[in-house]
């Protein structure tokens, strides 16, 4: 288990990579107002798709637009992509449901309700839905008969705090992050004392067993690997507000490090990052203001997608793997990219 000294050093190291606004974009404007509805024609290219390096040219497409398929939600996280059902299932925490958006004809129903205040959603290669539920304060996996099984409900004889987000690794361990926001209150989940520092966990899929990996980290939020699985990044939505990464070795971290430090540059203040996935180039595509920022494996940021709303989380999905759907407070939207996404869900 990582300690919380081991990052001294590497912060030092870390400071030397964090990203910094390309020249001309400091003065970047919020996005303008626009007709989400669809009704009204856009000029490509979509002008809420960025370049703040040439890096991220590549990935804007000239002819798309950012779509909103549905709003309505009262907070929207964890998008998930199932392959074989071709749809997306993401969560509204409050409401205490889970939904559904079906690719061959864009409809939206009620998919899971309860849903034990789901978070985090992803799949394994089984293609199984994986679920972080604040209220139940576990992870659980959705078995294809309908059955649920729990993945991690407790550590060490105690419930854990409010499972946020998770991440799957071709051995087949679960990994995820266990912060407070499910138990800080009673929209979200349930109020309760925390049990655990801030932690994040690995499940082996073998044994079960569940083994603290770090609690080098104010409050661990989304998490997602590199696209060879050699790194594990962590969204730090603490007083740290960075986005931190480990190398990953077999069941173990280590040499943990400050990855990137991320700036809104349509208002030059810090933001933090909440749910992130990875590409096939090894970028991190996360939820930050002024929506979605990509970040390049030297962490310099090199993009952005400006949203109306505050976004919370993303994946990528489709049959290419190469559309970005992305869950922002009460509504769901997509871009196709020029990019696909690595891993699962």
């Amino acid at each position: 288990m990582m300690k919380r000294r081991n990052f001294l050093g590497a912060a030092l190291a870390g400071a030397a990579i964090l990203p910094t606004l390309a020249r001309g974009q400091q003065d970047l404007a919020p996005a303008a107002p626009r007709d989400w509805s669809g009704q009204t024609p856009l000029r490509y290219p979509d002008p809420d798709l960025v370049a703040l390096d040439d890096r991220f040219r590549p990935y804007i497409l000239f002819n798309t637009p950012i779509r909103r398929h549905y709003t309505g939600a009262l907070w929207a996280e964890g998008p998930a992509w199932s392959g074989v059902g071709r749809y997306l299932v993401w969560s509204d925490i409050p409401n205490n449901r889970q939904l559904r958006w079906l690719e061959d004809d864009g409809h939206v129903t009620e998919f899971r309700n309860p849903s034990g205040h789901s978070n985090g959603n992803t799949f394994d290669a089984q293609g199984r839905q994986i679920s972080c539920e604040h209220g139940g304060r576990r992870v659980v996996r959705y078995e294809h008969d309908g059955s649920v099984t729990v993945i991690a409900g407790s550590y060490e004889g105690r419930p854990l705090n409010s499972p946020n987000d998770a991440a799957v690794h071709p051995d087949g361990s679960i990994w995820f992050t266990d912060p407070p926001y499910g138990i800080r209150g009673n929209y979200e989940g349930h109020r309760a004392e925390r049990e655990h520092p801030l932690s994040v966990y690995r499940v082996d899929p073998a044994s079960g067993r569940i083994n603290r990996v770090t609690d080098d980290i104010d409050a661990p939020n989304g998490l997602c690997f590199s696209p060879d699985y050699s790194l594990l990044y962590v969204a730090n939505t603490g007083a740290g507000r960075d986005i931190r990464v480990w190398e990953v070795d077999g069941e173990n971290l280590r040499n943990g490090r400050v990855f990137a430090e991320l700036v809104d540059p349509t208002t030059g203040n810090r933001t933090s990052a909440d749910g992130m996935r990875c590409d096939v180039d090894g970028n991190v595509w996360a939820g930050a203001r002024p929506g979605v920022q990509i970040i390049a494996p030297d962490g310099a940021a090199i993009g952005i997608i400006r949203l109306p709303e505050v976004c919370a989380n993303v994946c990528f999905g489709g049959t290419r793997r190469n559309r970005l759907f992305m869950t922002a407070s009460q509504s769901l939207y997509s871009v196709y990219v020029g990019v696909r996404g690595a891993g699962y869900g």
